[in-house]
């Protein structure tokens, strides 16, 4: 549930002063109480954290998040090693394997993000229920990289609302088969397949989804692509590719594995199968992430490498690569 938020204003009557001071003497809670929760971020004033000795002006608001309710219950905290590339005592930023499912749900209980979170951190948001500690946006399974993750529901909450107005950047990197043209917008809302509950399709009732992409190199059977999204739908990137005509390389629940090949010319069938051969899966990453920090305004940016199987397919496409200026 979120935080219960108080909203004080310093005015006339409410001459300035220290910060710690001028909430001991509203709210029903001890001045050392007060500074910890200033210490913990949940004191805002004109929407930044600050310090406990801070001094308030005239027109000052300062906001109190309550300490948030943490829990884990439905999560089994499991010892998996997680690639943290960032963490305060607000948010994390970690890079996700292919292969690790985000939180629990279609019959999976074990070895997701959440199970490595609910071990490694003491602390996580359960706003978006108790099956998914800290979890703000998720990432398909066999996705691999940047995710944030929030640590109070108070964080939780600024990243959600920061997501809804797409003010979180994700950027993707993907292989695409044959040639799409050199940049494009996919414009078209996504919804439940109506045949395949595990899939994803375009449907005029769906959710509106937008997707931005430019090529990043051509190769004779396949494209390497930069992807950036506008919203954030489930299996938006690999469902939009696939309605156009370049589904994902390695993809198999989206056209992009081996029923592909009868859309390759004969001529290169044989390099894209092997191609194939060396993908265990959708070839997607999230490479690069950038958001606000909710507790000090700042811009955060992040950028992970590409992993080895997808590092491994670039270099044998190479002898395949195009020369664009032809």
């Amino acid at each position: 549930m979120p935080d219960e938020l108080h909203s004080f204003r310093c005015d006339e009557e409410n001459s300035e002063g220290r910060l710690d001071k001028f909430l001991s003497s509203r709210m029903e809670a001890s001045r050392s109480q007060i500074q910890k929760w200033i210490k913990d971020g949940l004191v805002r004033v004109n929407g930044l954290e600050t310090r406990k000795n801070a001094s308030l002006q005239i027109g000052d608001t300062v906001d109190v998040s309550e300490p948030p309710k943490i829990t884990t219950i439905g999560v089994e905290p499991e010892n998996i090693p997680l690639d943290i590339v960032y963490e305060d005592s607000r948010l994390v930023v970690v890079d996700k394997p292919k292969g690790m499912v985000t939180h629990p749900g279609n019959g999976v209980r074990s070895g997701t993000l959440a199970n490595a979170l609910a071990h490694h951190f003491k602390t996580l948001s359960d706003a978006g229920g108790a099956d998914r500690p800290g979890i703000v946006h998720r990432l398909d399974r066999d996705t691999s990289g940047l995710l944030v993750v929030a640590r109070d529901n108070h964080t939780h909450a600024a990243l959600a609302r920061q997501l809804a107005e797409r003010h979180i950047h994700r950027t993707y990197e993907t292989l695409c088969w044959r040639e799409p043209s050199p940049e494009g917008t996919f414009d078209w809302p996504l919804g439940r397949h109506p045949k395949d509950p595990l899939r994803r399709a375009i449907v005029t009732d769906g959710k509106p989804a937008v997707t931005h992409y430019h090529v990043l190199a051509w190769y004779q059977f396949c494209a390497h692509l930069e992807v950036r999204l506008e919203t954030g739908r489930t299996h938006q990137i690999r469902v939009h590719l696939s309605h156009a005509g370049h589904p994902v390389c390695g993809d198999e629940l989206y056209g992009g594995g081996d029923t592909v090949m009868g859309r390759i010319p004969p001529l290169f069938q044989t390099p894209a199968a092997g191609l194939l051969k060396r993908l265990t899966s959708q070839a997607l990453h999230a490479v690069r992430l950038s958001f606000v920090h909710p507790g000090n305004g700042k811009l955060m940016e992040f950028q992970s490498p590409l992993p080895g199987e997808f590092r491994a397919a670039l270099e044998y496409l190479q002898p395949y690569q195009r020369n664009t200026d032809s």
